[in-house]
């Protein structure tokens, strides 16, 4: 990675960046404010505790600051008008399997809804020039095989969550191939999706995550449980 690259190409571009306060979010975050990007970060707030948001004083380092819900497409089209992005990415989401479960409803109305938001608020300004929204390796059918998926397998998905991030992926090509390839009815930007799988770093201390869990089991000494 050639970080003098990376620099002359961030250096003082409008990045903003969904989820912000999560784990992902805040290290995408982190890094870009270090690339001397000016950053805004719309989520809600920090629901683990302690908070790799909160441990970094990430507040400080980005330029603005929106925690707001997603769902709300008025709040985030204010934002949008505002800030005048130029790169965006969308990293906010209901990101737990087990959770889609017990709240399905707000599972579907967040990864699905709250993309289209995302990408209507992007349609509708012409400063945005690049786009990433990060979905889940979680986004293809389930058929039980021992190999990788590939990207043009089947989408799908037989939990909440997983159906949310498929259904993301849809509505995201449906949005490139209508508006953001058409000059005419949209604006023509960069975008793509990211299927994110597991990661594992510094700062991630959500529930039902392996590492994490294993962390929180040996320090309390209580056995180690693996789903």
């Amino acid at each position: 990675m050639d970080i003098k690259k990376l620099r002359n190409f961030y250096k003082n571009k409008r990045v903003l960046i969904t989820g912000h306060t999560g784990f992902k979010g805040s290290w995408l975050a982190l890094w870009l404010s270090k690339l001397d990007s000016e950053v805004c970060g719309v989520a809600l707030p920090p629901n683990a505790n302690p908070s790799h948001y909160k441990l970094i004083k990430l507040k400080e380092l980005v330029s603005d600051e929106y925690l707001i819900d997603i769902r709300d497409y008025n709040k985030i089209k204010k934002v949008f008008k505002k800030f005048k992005p130029e790169i965006v990415f969308h990293l906010a989401a209901q990101p737990l399997v087990r959770d889609s479960y017990l709240k399905p409803k707000d599972t579907f109305d967040i990864n699905i809804g709250g993309t289209v938001n995302i990408l209507e608020a992007i349609r509708h300004n012409n400063s945005v020039r690049v786009s990433v929204i990060i979905t889940s390796d979680k986004c293809y059918e389930n058929i039980g095989q021992i190999w990788g998926y590939k990207e043009e397998d089947r989408l799908g998905g037989f939990d909440p969550y997983s159906a949310s991030k498929g259904a993301a992926e849809i509505v995201c090509n449906a949005y490139m191939k209508s508006f953001f390839r058409n000059r005419k009815i949209g604006p023509l930007i960069g975008f793509a999706t990211a299927r994110a799988g597991n990661v594992i770093g510094g700062g991630d201390w959500a529930k039902y995550r392996l590492v994490p869990d294993c962390v929180r089991a040996l320090s309390s000494n209580r056995p180690v449980v693996i789903r």
